[in-house]
């Protein structure tokens, strides 16, 4: 089995360290087996093996809901790597969780224009409602609550991010809302997509390159305000300013 979980806190780095400095416990034989069949999958697509980091780390994480000096160890032995060019990777790019997750990540976009919206405040709230801070995880395990950089959204902010699905134009209420959707195990369906919200390690997977099976996973299009440029490029007439997105933020 893993390493045993260390509780998130709002004093990440320090945790984020103590957690890679551990000595990597393999994983289960049968775990084991299976990723290392479906890392070969993901390798022999890429001319160069150690181009398949990034989906790798993915893969692990889909099996943990973060990635762990296990998870670390198991991507640099397939790749030829060592462990500290795995590390270097890992801590850099912010997908990659290096403390455990709950069930749904839920990032509250707090940059800029998204801030201005409404973001902090909607983050506070949630921070509020969920008795947890950016980072934590509820205590029902369920929900960790994050802060995020810019996800390139700003034509519908303030965003929400469910498992890095969006969920745009949010208010505290329907953000709370959302959370208590995600707690109560109610289908939840994004902005973007016609398909259902999975689970973080579900996400992961995807992510590392596996199908995604979910129907109306692929049917998302473009809404108003993200091709406003384009319409003005093209001199064609812009539709109402005012009109709500039919999909923006709605739960089904």
């Amino acid at each position: 089995m893993t390493a045993e979980p260390i509780p998130a806190t709002s004093a990440r780095p320090n945790i984020v360290a103590l957690e890679l400095s551990r000595r990597p416990v393999p994983f289960p034989p049968q775990v084991e087996r299976r990723l290392r069949e479906e890392a070969r999958v993901i390798i022999d697509r890429y001319p160069q093996s150690r181009s398949a980091l990034l989906p790798l780390l993915h893969l692990v994480q889909s099996v943990e809901g973060f990635v762990s000096s296990t998870g670390i160890a198991f991507c640099a032995e397939q790749l030829g790597l060592t462990d500290a060019e795995v590390t270097a990777v890992a801590t850099f790019y912010t997908m990659y969780r290096r403390t455990p997750t709950g069930e749904h990540h839920v990032g509250v976009c707090t940059n800029t224009l998204c801030a201005v919206m409404g973001g902090d405040e909607i983050l506070a709230t949630l921070a509020a409602h969920l008795g947890t801070a950016a980072g934590e995880t509820t205590a029902d395990g369920t929900v960790t609550l994050d802060h995020v950089e810019c996800n390139a959204a700003c034509d519908y902010a303030p965003v929400v991010m469910v498992d890095w699905e969006f969920f745009d134009n949010q208010t505290p209420e329907s953000a709370r809302a959302l959370v208590d959707s995600l707690r109560a195990g109610e289908q939840v369906t994004g902005s973007r997509s016609g398909a259902p919200v999975c689970t973080f390690r579900e996400t992961a997977r995807i992510l590392a390159g596996f199908p995604d099976r979910r129907a109306g996973a692929n049917d998302g299009e473009p809404g108003p305000a993200t091709l406003a440029g384009l319409r003005v490029a093209r001199g064609e007439p812009m539709p109402d300013a005012d009109a709500p997105r039919s999909d923006a933020g709605e739960q089904r």
